[in-house]
């Protein structure tokens, strides 16, 4: 795709890294590619000056040539490749290396600054890359010499009191950063040995839990409702399912923060702690002394507690532990992974908890997913046209008018910006309870006549309402 039809400069994560943000926006000027020992630079016509060249020559320590390029390109591409904060506008003395002593924090400030949630650092066998995650999507921002891989992984395990001689099995770790200007925070740290060498994951976790907000989390009417008077029991079970990344823990802990009183004594048991709560008592899981959850779950129990955190129902041990708290007069809210809200069912009798006990326990199911929400500076209004629904694509009703995806300044040419969840909220009632007695799975109708509302149902009342793209809710269709 040429350059030319677009309103900015494509540009590969080896150019990018060049130059620092504050380097780009002080010049603007953007490189596009390497000419032998030569590098190419576009600056903004408006502030054409063929002397920034021998400025940045001595800057940056290469060769390079300028070019002129239009305004509002120059400003595009510095937008969506080089995001900063336009108030702090100081210039790095150097642009990012991998061997540089700054570089790895360098990345963790513009990630939290950026506000990615993971960091992938990833080496194969001609080249490395550091990815970062950002609204969901992976985007690739770094790329390293094989050569200065080796030492950024050394660092990273030094910083999370890791092993550095062990190469060939996964590590786990935590970082607690706390940087001038970058605030503090703790990263989860997870290191896998791959053919071509360790990669590395870094999860930031965001402390603070004090703006979390059950109402603004995007749950419909109805399903809140339902969620709230399941979470209003004395006793009994709430389980949130949904994959890696989709907002589980955030839920959980909107949770906790609206049960969270002087008259509740609140246990979690998570792996990792990704947020504090003040009055909730926290334990970090540690698996490699025995501190596992079915184990901690059998001292919460002496606890006196009223209300219990797992972070994962992850095997039939720690099911049945959840099974027996509920019983014992608690409310016991947890995670676990299934494709639904039913689903959660049947991965509990798979787990070998009896049906009759599931059924006297189980008070909300709840399945969630994350949505990108389109910019609503640039998102296109449209008329639907046969196209757009992928094929087996069946819509719960005719549509016809849609937003399109378009990119701006506002969110750095992504055309979207922010995520919201949808969630599908199953209260257990008599009815159900008696379905899941006698172990019957063919339960759609039912939840229809009930008026409950699927994952694919809200999502699309999303794409209905203009807010998202068919693109972000088709996979929902797929898993339904």
């Amino acid at each position: 795709m040429s350059d030319l039809t677009l309103e900015y400069v494509v540009l590969k994560a080896d150019v990018v890294q060049v130059l620092t943000p504050e380097q780009a926006w002080h010049y603007k000027v953007v490189p596009y590619k390497q000419e032998g020992d030569q590098w190419c630079f576009y600056m903004d016509e408006n502030s054409y000056d063929q002397s920034i060249s021998d400025e940045l020559e001595v800057l940056l320590g290469l060769n390079i040539s300028l070019e002129k390029k239009e305004s509002i390109v120059i400003h595009n591409t510095l937008t969506r490749y080089y995001r900063h904060d336009q108030k702090d506008n100081k210039l790095s003395a150097k642009a990012f290396e991998g061997k540089s002593d700054d570089f790895l924090k360098d990345v963790i400030a513009e990630a939290k600054r950026i506000r990615s949630s993971d960091i992938h650092i990833e080496t194969y066998q001609d080249r490395c890359r550091v990815r970062m995650r950002i609204d969901g999507m992976m985007v690739e921002r770094y790329v390293l010499t094989k050569e200065e891989y080796p030492s950024l992984i050394n660092k990273i395990k030094i910083m999370a009191n890791l092993d550095i001689a062990e190469k060939r099995l996964p590590q786990d770790g935590r970082i607690f950063f706390n940087e001038p200007g970058s605030g503090k925070f703790d990263i989860r740290v997870s290191i896998l040995p791959t053919l071509h060498g360790e990669k590395v994951v870094l999860r930031l976790l965001n402390n603070d839990a004090t703006g979390i907000d059950i109402n603004t989390l995007g749950f419909a009417e109805e399903d809140l409702v339902n969620y709230l008077d399941g979470i209003r029991r004395p006793h009994g079970m709430v389980l949130i399912s949904g994959p890696t990344g989709s907002g589980k823990t955030t839920t959980l802990y909107a949770t906790l923060k609206l049960l969270n009183k002087e008259t509740r004594n609140i246990l979690t048991i998570e792996d990792p702690i990704e947020y504090t709560l003040e009055g909730v008592n926290q334990v970090q899981l540690r698996e490699n002394i025995g501190l596992t959850f079915g184990s901690t779950l059998r001292t919460f129990l002496r606890q006196d507690p009223d209300v219990i955190m797992v972070g994962e129902i992850r095997d039939p041990d720690t099911a049945s532990m959840a099974i027996r708290a509920s019983l014992t007069g608690h409310l016991v809210l947890s995670t676990i992974h299934t494709n639904s809200a039913w689903g959660t069912v049947s991965r509990l009798l798979d787990m070998g908890i009896p049906p009759f006990m599931v059924a006297s326990t189980l008070n909300t199911s709840v399945a969630q997913r994350l949505i990108r929400l389109l910019c609503t500076h640039c998102k296109k209004k449209e008329l639907v046209s046969k196209n757009l629904y992928p094929k087996q694509f069946v819509p719960f009703r005719q549509v016809e008018y849609h937003y399109a995806a378009v990119g701006c300044n506002e969110c750095y040419h992504t055309g979207y910006k922010g995520r919201k969840a949808v969630y599908e909220v199953i209260p257990i009632d008599e009815e159900l309870a008696e379905v899941i007695k006698n172990a019957k799975f063919t339960v759609l109708d039912l939840l229809k006549e009930k008026g409950i509302k699927t994952l694919s149902e809200n999502a699309f009342e999303l794409f209905e309402n203009g807010q998202t793209t068919i693109e972000e809710v088709y996979p929902l269709f797929v898993n339904f």
